[in-house]
């Protein structure tokens, strides 16, 4: 009977199934994304692909783990306060709400329950990316209480995120104005903007600004706004498609500056 058995996890967007001893200990594991058996140890070999035996559906690479890249190694040294990466989305949002005592009694009309929604919204569309090979960041503090409400990265290059709450709303985007059914219209663009701009300082590469409008009815673009997309939160899924801007490396590198709390101190 083989001592070993297989426990399967998932977290960013990547599965792995590791085979551990009875004891809890690992002594392999298996990347689903590159067919590959990493080994503690070569003595093992045999035991861990019979139990993994049902579990594989192709030829797979067997082998010691690969050697830590840069990106990583920034990562394993990142102390936990510094991280970025645990971040849920709206992150900020729901420490303020939690230490206002008075906030369940207004919480109905509060506005940060609307953007709460929106960017929570949002992140769940931009976490669905990550399983093409794509990172999302939620809620990074800057310098003077402002934040990047999304930040992501992948093939297709960086994007600062900015969500806007606008349900049941008619939107019209007129650079730098976006207008939201009858209300008076706010320069959100400029914000936009300047989100990336400053992303784009403090991670040295291009940063594209990406307006996302949650729970519209409708979106009325006259004339296309300079450099910054607009979606509405179901189109966030067509970011996965664009590619050939930046190289598996080229993301692994900027995702581990990026989730450094420090890398943001003085943009």
């Amino acid at each position: 009977m083989n001592p070993l058995r297989v426990v399967p996890t998932r977290r960013h967007g990547q599965e792995r199934l590791y085979v551990c001893l009875t004891d809890g200990r690992n002594v392999a594991w298996y990347d689903r994304a590159t067919a590959r058996v990493n080994l503690l140890s070569e003595n093992d070999r045999d035991g861990v692909l019979e139990a993994l035996g049902p579990f594989l559906t192709g030829p797979v690479t067997v082998g010691p783990p690969p050697v830590p890249t840069p990106a990583e190694l920034a990562r394993l040294a990142l102390h936990p306060d510094d991280d970025l990466a645990p971040n849920r989305p709206g992150e900020a949002l729901h420490i303020a709400l939690d230490r206002d005592p008075g906030a369940p009694q207004r919480f109905r009309a509060d506005p940060r329950r609307h953007a709460l929604e929106a960017e929570q919204a949002v992140g769940e569309a931009l976490e669905r990316l990550t399983g093409g090979g794509w990172y999302a960041l939620h809620s990074i503090p800057l310098p003077g209480g402002d934040r990047v409400h999304h930040l992501v990265i992948g093939p297709g290059g960086l994007y600062a995120v900015y969500t806007l709450y606008a349900r049941k709303c008619r939107v019209t985007v007129a650079d730098p104005m976006v207008t939201l059914g009858r209300r008076d219209a706010r320069p959100v663009l400029r914000r936009a903007r300047a989100d990336a701009g400053r992303a784009s300082y403090a991670l040295t590469a291009e940063v594209r600004p990406l307006l996302v409008l949650y729970g519209a009815t409708e979106v009325t673009v006259p004339v296309p706004p300079r450099s910054v997309r607009v979606l509405r939160e179901t189109e966030v899924g067509s970011l996965a498609g664009a590619g050939g801007v930046l190289k598996p490396a080229d993301v692994e590198a900027l995702h581990a500056m990026a989730r450094d709390r420090g890398t943001w101190e003085r943009v």
